[in-house]
């Protein structure tokens, strides 16, 4: 309107005929059309000043000289940047590498023995039928495979539950009820005629609401994907299903696997309702906490099963890197995201992890390494190293950290102090940050990142933001840094079969993350009556059995993982 404004004054006080007016206000228009494009296009390139502030962001001071030698090159990268940024990219499409956990020269048993576990032949149905809420997986399948009671009654049991309690606990997105009770329907009568899948035949069990699973939502929830369909199933879905596990509801996580906040509200601690269950990992937690679930499918990437299973008093396993096929599910950091379960109990953890571990001949992280695990260990013939700089950081837990730690001792194992490698880990986590926000790049990019629930400093929308001035050499220094990581935690890991830690205290959390190291956490402890406390175990890599059976055995005799939250 600008340009044909122009155009019409001028040819006001000109005399020309109506042809040669219009042909004139063409031609204007299209002049003033291509030098406004021509202004554009010079506004958009990089000069002087950009360089000179975003010296500043990267940590870099060039001369006079040196800036001039590259604006022309910064122009070629953005629109590089820009014609990338044509084809669009979903959630699930990887980076064309995968990251390698394993230190030099580090080899591993490939022999596979037999799975044991502890016997349940002791289990009965109790009168009280609510008693088994809080039931193990090993005494629920001695009852379904002794046709104490069905497959249908226990799912519809639960599903009872969910519906009673979640209300109050918002840790429920979608229920499954009719792929529930068809797959319940169909494990009775597979066992009726004498065909046993194994321990999780018939068990139901809740995911973690970052998987994708046929015709149900998948939301990761936040508001911006709500109402996503993801229309197959992930790996961790078909091998349940393989197992004869029953998937009965899907349940809430932080907004793209942070915190406990989604777009329904907080879910809570069944422990005190007034308090979140922490997070990413938040529904599963509290499902399990409140015997909603027998076991639920989280995930971890830095804390996301080991902090909600602290605060709410369960047993979660985050295995090795690399164990348990991430197809299909969300993906926040490709280089660290874990798949596992929240139980009862370690065993339980056992059982469901033999069930999800292994290739699936898509998710080129996985590695093709045996599952050995036995209850029988004898800790006199183990030793066990503690991170001392990490406990003397817990000072709120210390009574129970070094009660935990003498236990062990008692029970004939030999405990050893070591220290952690001293690297700037939580600077490396500029690794988690940069993926996160590749992998939700379309989200920023669109805008719609302002549709989600958490607008804080440090929620993802802006932590999202602010990746995307991370240089690509200051990643790439990152992982370098990692490499050395690795090989040092292999020395130290050398000396020892297992470790004890703090779970949330000093630097082990987040080392063990970047390292791929598997890890169990276990509830140890009440600071009061409605805050439950908890100790972590890591063992060696791709070493899930060993890990199991030792935790197992501290386990077995504490009885912290026997207590349940009052009102539930």
């Amino acid at each position: 309107m600008l340009y044909l404004s122009l155009a019409q004054k001028i040819i006001k006080h000109t005399n020309m005929n109506t042809t040669y007016k219009t042909l004139f206000i063409i031609l204007i228009c299209s002049f003033c059309f291509l030098l406004g494009a021509f202004i554009s296009e010079e506004k958009q390139k990089i000069d002087r000043t950009d360089i000179v502030h975003a010296e500043k962001l990267i940590s870099i001071e060039l001369s006079e000289a040196e800036i001039d030698s590259i604006m022309s090159l910064l122009d070629e990268q953005k629109l590089s940047y820009d014609n990338m940024r044509k084809f669009k990219l979903s959630n699930n499409v990887p980076p064309a590498y995968n990251f390698n956990p394993v230190p030099v020269g580090k080899t591993f048993d490939s022999e596979q023995k037999v799975f044991e576990t502890s016997d349940y032949s002791s289990a009965i149905l109790p009168a009280d039928i609510n008693a088994i809420a809080y039931y193990s997986i090993g005494q629920l399948a001695q009852l379904i495979r002794n046709k104490k009671i069905s497959s249908v009654q226990l799912t519809n049991f639960f599903l009872d539950r969910l519906k009673k309690y979640s209300p109050d606990l918002h840790c429920v997105i979608t229920y499954t009820d009719s792929l529930a009770l068809q797959q319940a329907r169909l494990a009775d009568e597979e066992i009726s005629g004498g065909i046993y899948r194994g321990l999780l035949h018939g068990i139901p069990y809740g995911l973690k609401d970052m998987y994708a699973t046929e015709n149900y939502r998948t939301t990761y929830g936040t508001p911006p994907y709500k109402d996503q369909y993801i229309h197959e199933n992930a790996t961790i879905v078909k091998m349940l299903n393989d197992a004869g596990a029953i998937l009965i509801a899907k349940l809430s996580l932080g907004e793209l696997a942070m915190d406990d906040v989604w777009f329904e509200g907080r879910t809570r601690n069944p422990w005190d309702t007034s308090k979140g269950s922490s997070g990413s990992s938040a529904g599963p937690a509290s499902a399990v906490s409140a015997g909603l679930l027998p076991f639920a499918i989280g995930s971890e990437t830095w804390g996301s099963i080991v902090s909600p299973s602290t605060v709410c008093g369960v047993t979660g396993l985050r295995p090795t890197y690399g164990r348990v096929s991430r197809t299909g599910a969300m993906a926040l950091s490709w280089t660290m995201d874990k798949v596992g379960p929240l139980c009862r109990n370690v065993e339980d953890c056992a059982i469901v992890f033999k069930a999800i571990y292994g290739p699936d001949g898509k998710d080129q992280t996985l590695v093709n390494l045996p599952f050995n695990y036995s209850p029988e260990i004898d800790l006199k013939n183990l030793k066990i190293g503690f991170f001392k700089s990490d406990f003397d950081q817990d000072t709120v837990n210390r009574s129970f950290n070094n009660a935990a730690i003498e236990m062990l001792r008692q029970m004939g194992a030999q405990l050893i102090s070591i220290d952690l490698p001293d690297f700037p880990v939580y600077d490396m986590s500029v690794l988690l940050l940069c993926e996160a926000a590749s992998a939700f790049e379309e989200l920023t990019l669109s805008g719609r990142d302002d549709e989600m629930v958490q607008q804080n400093k440090y929620s993802w929308p802006g932590l999202f933001r602010a990746a995307n001035f991370i240089p690509a050499t200051e990643y790439i220094r990152a992982n370098r840094l990692r490499y050395l990581l690795i090989q040092q935690m292999e020395e130290i890991m050398k000396q020892v079969d297992v470790c004890i830690a703090p779970s949330l205290a000093g630097n082990n959390l987040l080392i063990t993350n970047f390292t791929g190291h598997p890890s169990v956490v276990i509830p140890n402890g009440f600071i009061d009556p409605k805050k439950p406390t908890s100790i972590v175990f890591t063992g060696q890599l791709y070493d899930e059995g060993i890990l199991l059976a030792v935790v197992k055995k501290y386990q077995d005799a504490t009885d912290f993982h026997l207590k349940h939250p009052p009102g539930f």
